[in-house]
């Protein structure tokens, strides 16, 4: 009985049991110093990033950043498959005799073969345990192959489950933040209705989305990896138009109340802080400014001149800069692990929301016109 074979190989099961149940079963955060997914997912997205970053055209970077995790959850699988037939194979070698039919000497590679057709199910049966332990560990490896599989059939419907219901929100913030979207695009579009209603409502839905995401991110950080459907849009950079546009409404806005703001500032401020946890973001001082000088001028401008004016001075700018270090040096940190594009405050130029464009829109606009000006749907919105 070969005994450090034996306890390697129940260490390498308990290990893996004990990781696969944490990352699919439990809903909360671990903060345990190591941890298998966790090892994993710095050797492959590390490598993954350095690769993206050798790719100039934003476009093929973003599709290629996209697989990753899709990928990273097949990969996973695979390495908790192959940790678990590593693992019986250690415990078998050590614990017990084996017969191969053929009649050729068993070494540790002819029971790892046989684990392997053990946990995978196939029962070719031309390698067979002897004593009593290791048919039971033979047993008990053929169960644990059929919960893998019932694992698998499990987790990934949820994960594309969550993932939808967090693009649904992010596809709706378009014709309400823009194309990425900003604060100034939702101040400008609904900061000077006559009645506040609408603008609370989108505040209470961003509210809502923010806890949203927190659960599910919390509860499948793999969900941090997964790129939105467009190369503009993403989870973080909708969670920080939420963000700065509660800022600027709590920061005070002219006949703005600030009470729906505050909640969700304080949902949203609460899924950014965790979520830098989760994808083991670093703090960088050295991290540029998103709103110099000169923008905030611009953005005070615009936002003046489409009846919506911000509170000044010496008071409100404090308060505006004390909200914007809540969240700001958590969503860089952020950004710059996964590789994200921060949306800005304020668009440097008119930005057409994605809704608006089409493969078609060109040719269909010349064929029309015929001379005559065109009514696009920038005339209408």
């Amino acid at each position: 009985m070969h005994v450090l074979s034996i306890l390697l190989g129940l260490g390498i099961i308990l290990s893996v049991l004990l990781d696969a149940f944490e990352t699919v079963a439990l809903p909360r955060r671990v903060t345990r110093q190591f941890r298998l997914t966790a090892w994993f997912y710095r050797r492959t997205w590390v490598p993954w990033r350095r690769v993206a970053r050798c790719i100039n055209n934003a476009p093929r970077r973003e599709a290629f950043l996209g697989y990753f995790g899709p990928l990273s959850l097949i990969f996973l699988l695979a390495f908790w498959a192959l940790s678990l037939v590593v693992g019986f194979a250690l415990v078998q070698y050590g614990a017990g005799e084996h017969v191969h039919l053929a009649g050729e000497a068993v070494n540790f590679w002819t029971v790892l073969y046989m684990s392997g057709e053990t946990f995978f199910t196939l029962g070719l049966g031309d390698v067979t345990p002897v004593t009593a332990p290791a048919r039971v560990l033979t047993v008990l490896e053929s169960g644990m192959g059929f919960a893998f599989l019932a694992v698998v059939i499990g987790y990934l419907p949820t994960i594309y489950s969550a993932f939808s219901r967090r693009e649904i929100e992010i596809s709706l913030m378009d014709a309400r933040a823009g194309s990425p979207p900003t604060a100034a695009e939702v101040l400008s579009r609904f900061g000077n209705c006559p009645e506040q209603t609408l603008l609370d409502d989108i505040l209470t839905g961003w509210e809502r989305w923010s806890a949203e995401i927190l659960e599910s991110h919390l509860s499948y950080p793999v969900l941090s990896f997964f790129r939105s459907q467009h190369n503009n849009q993403s989870w973080l950079g909708a969670l920080m138009a939420v963000l700065d546009t509660s800022t600027l409404v709590i920061t005070g806005v002219d006949r703005i109340r600030i009470e729906q703001a505050k909640l969700t500032f304080a949902a949203a401020r609460h899924a950014i802080v965790d979520l830098a946890q989760v994808v083991n973001a670093r703090y960088d001082p050295t991290d540029p400014d998103r709103l110099p000088a000169e923008d905030l001028l611009r953005l005070r401008k615009e936002l003046s001149d489409r009846g919506v004016r911000l509170k000044e001075g010496p008071d409100a700018e404090q308060k505006f800069k004390d909200l914007r270090l809540m969240y700001e040096p958590y969503a860089q940190a952020i950004a710059r692990t996964l590789l994200i594009s921060l949306p800005p405050w304020i668009h440097s130029e008119k930005r057409r929301d994605n809704w608006k464009g089409g493969p078609w829109d060109k040719a269909i606009r010349k064929q029309s016109t015929d001379g005559h000006h065109f009514y696009g749907m920038d005339d209408h919105f």
